[in-house]
């Protein structure tokens, strides 16, 4: 396979994946493994970033209303519960990376485990969001509840990020998924935004950039910022009228899938 596909692929799986709840992380470990090769911290926070920037477009006009309209109530107590969530998985991570160390397994037996667990999380639920009356309203329980569900969410590749804030959203009573999707998406926006900024700032530190292809790290963005434009679109218009279980029905194939494959390709592991 050409450098230049890899590239391509590599720039569709994280514009797909990265903010449908299927976890973009895990699927990157999993084309690794299968043979995309592994890519620099560079290049991968260049992918994230595409994917950023096409939520961003489109979300623009209520981003633009939130900060425009920041003095009225409604949009200043929203705002306030998206930066206290943002703080929180801020402080937890920066805890986590600069003091206790974390890193990442890069190993498909957990990527697997959580692709399973998430799923079975993602059908428990919404069966008990659907018991809930209709809300759209984001209390501060779940606002901080979202904050800290990002961190774990990040501990754990094959996770998913969107589907931890998403779910934890709805289960604490955000049970309209549309409303809930929202301000996980929006909390997701600065939140990886540091992220990639740390890993960069990071990598440049140790001169991780010097190798880089430029063309490659280009191709790579677009793709993934139109890849993700068009997944969010067509997952906003999804939700609207069906629920999240066909996301957890392919989670937990392909973590059986992979436990399967990781039986036979012990080496895998």
């Amino acid at each position: 396979m050409s450098d230049l596909l890899q590239v391509i692929l590599l720039g569709l799986i994280e514009g797909i994946t990265e903010f449908l709840p299927i976890s973009s992380t895990g699927h990157l470990l999993i084309a690794e493994h299968l043979g995309l090769g592994a890519r620099s911290d560079v290049f991968n926070v260049v992918i994230q970033a595409g994917a950023i920037l096409a939520v961003m477009l489109i979300y623009r006009a209520r981003l633009w209303e939130l900060t425009r309209g920041f003095h009225k109530p409604e949009n200043r107590d929203y705002s306030l519960k998206l930066i206290a969530a943002f703080l929180i998985t801020s402080v937890f991570g920066f805890l986590l990376v600069s003091k206790l160390h974390f890193k990442l397994p890069e190993e498909l037996g957990p990527v697997a485990w959580a692709l399973i667990i998430g799923g079975v999380w993602m059908l428990v639920a919404e069966w008990l969001a659907a018991k809930k009356a209709d809300s759209a309203r984001i209390t501060w329980t779940v606002a901080i509840a979202v904050g800290l569900a990002q961190v774990v969410a990040g501990m754990f590749p094959g996770t998913s990020r969107s589907g931890a804030t998403i779910f934890i959203a709805m289960l604490l009573g955000t049970s309209n998924r549309a409303a809930a999707t929202e301000f996980a998406f929006l909390v997701g926006i600065p939140t990886m935004f540091a992220a990639s900024g740390y890993e960069l700032l990071k990598a440049l530190k140790h001169g991780g950039a010097g190798g880089e292809n430029w063309a490659d790290l280009g191709i790579a963005f677009v793709v993934s910022t139109i890849t993700a434009f068009v997944a969010v679109k067509w997952l906003l218009g999804y939700i609207r009228s069906h629920r999240f279980t066909a996301f957890a029905i392919y989670r937990i194939v392909v973590g059986v899938a992979l436990l399967v494959y990781m039986a036979r390709v012990p080496s895998a592991i």
